[in-house]
């Protein structure tokens, strides 16, 4: 007995469904930019592009070797920078580009306390994302300032103040040309680098520099200041100017204890 076999005509995607179902399918593949893709249209992207809605970053946003080779030993300074050990902190602040929407304008820098993040504005929705120390609690601040100078490897000049409340400071100062500090070094708590924030004419005693604990970056354990990995505070340094705009947003904790206005 013969079985004859009916055969369906192939059916021939129009053009249009062929698109869409290769929008979906490169949405599908992976990917840490696929969230941001409408369709086919993706924004640019380097290094990383993700939507900051404070969520944690994934650990594979940056590839292994990228992170190795950002956070390498460098010697090329006047002072060793040693390697960091990524592992030491959340993923999340490590160095990346992010969306950051906002009607601030290039060159600008935004930090952002609460989640202990640092933006360097790029304009059309983008910014360089770092991962900072803050102020613990009595010791935050918030408002506008300006980015009056910045420095290489710098002296430290602790405030009195400190220094009453942290006596023990004395024995690693000495006179300095500017007063009792600590010459710029790899012992130096501000690190590589420090950018000093003044309004108008008045210097607001706060900073963003190094440190020499990068362990402490994503805590609030700082006298008010903003810490970077040496790493991050050096790329920073690169591409902020002086006379930049620098805003701080006011931490939601309650316990602001200073405002710059």
């Amino acid at each position: 007995m013969t079985i004859l076999h009916r055969h369906r005509p192939r059916r021939i995607l129009a053009p249009g469904a062929a698109l869409v179902i290769a929008a979906f399918a490169a949405m599908g593949a992976g990917s840490a930019s696929a969230q941001e893709c409408f369709f086919i249209f993706c924004p640019p992207q380097a290094p990383v592009q993700q939507q900051d809605g404070g969520a944690r970053a994934p650990r594979q946003a940056i590839a292994d070797g990228d992170y190795v080779r950002m956070y390498a030993q460098d010697d090329s300074e006047p002072f060793p920078v040693p390697a960091f050990k990524t592992s030491d902190v959340d993923p999340a602040f490590l160095r990346q580009t992010v969306y950051y929407p906002t009607d601030e304008e290039a060159g600008t820098i935004v930090i952002d306390p609460q989640r202990h993040f640092l933006y360097f504005v790029e304009g059309r929705g983008r910014a360089v994302r770092y991962g900072v120390g803050v102020g613990r609690t009595g010791f935050g601040w918030s408002g506008v300032a300006n980015l009056h100078n910045k420095q290489e490897w710098p002296d430290w000049y602790p405030p009195k103040e400190m220094i009453e409340r942290q006596p023990e400071l004395r024995r690693t100062l000495s006179e300095l040309q500017s007063g009792i500090g600590m010459h710029g070094g790899p012992r130096n708590p501000l690190g590589a680098r420090a950018m000093y924030l003044w309004q108008g004419n008045k210097d607001t005693l706060f900073r963003i520099h190094g440190t020499t604990e990068p362990w402490t970056i994503g805590k609030s354990v700082s006298s008010g200041c903003i810490r970077m990995i040496n790493q991050d505070v050096i790329d920073l340094y690169e591409r902020a100017i002086e006379g930049a705009k620098v805003v701080v947003l006011p931490s939601r904790d309650g316990h602001q204890s200073a405002s710059l206005r």
